[in-house]
């Protein structure tokens, strides 16, 4: 099954599950009791926290949830907050960080690449962490719209729809390697 957030961010190709962390973990948790998918790939937009340039294409089987408040020891959770559908750990993946908040201090959030944190995307912990509760293979495919600065939401509005289309091409040429094999 292919996923992505809704509202703007829609494609014709996958089933809309909900903007932010909440309203994604509610639907996604719906949708898995009453047709568990066999995997779930979800699509949608990035922000860089410096390392990826605008346009890339990331894939990734890993996310985590740090706010902000974490990176100055300002504060800390008791909850697991990096989850990984990861099988193959010789292989790196991005991690995408989660939260209902867009970053835009863009000295701040340099920090998260100390933890190899590449990008920021407001779903995909919540993905990751419903396929691991019902033990669903699953990953996520974004497009890089803009980088975590003051400009981020001038940004995203400029490149979201050409990273949709970028992110359309990616996923049907996947798609298409697929099943070739």
């Amino acid at each position: 099954m292919i996923i992505c957030a809704g509202n703007n961010e829609t494609f014709d190709f996958a089933q809309p599950t909900g903007v932010g962390l909440i309203e994604t973990a509610m639907n996604l948790t719906r949708l898995c009791l009453f047709d568990k998918p066999e995997f779930l790939l979800f699509v949608g937009s990035a922000g860089s926290y410096g390392e990826h340039k605008i346009f890339d294409i990331i894939e990734s089987k890993t996310a985590s949830n740090i706010e902000l408040g974490f990176l100055n020891n300002d504060a800390y959770s008791p909850l697991d907050n990096v989850v990984s559908t990861n099988i193959d750990k010789t292989k790196k993946d991005v991690i995408v960080n989660s939260s209902n908040y867009i970053s835009t201090n863009e000295e701040l959030t340099k920090k998260f690449q100390n933890f190899g944190i590449g990008c920021e995307n407001m779903e995909f912990f919540a993905v990751l962490r419903v396929a691991q509760e019902f033990d669903i293979p699953a990953g996520g495919v974004f497009c890089i719209t803009n980088y975590t600065n003051k400009n981020a939401h001038e940004d995203f509005i400029k490149n979201h729809e050409e990273a949709k289309e970028l992110l359309t091409l990616h996923v049907r040429k996947r798609i298409k390697e697929l099943t070739a094999k």
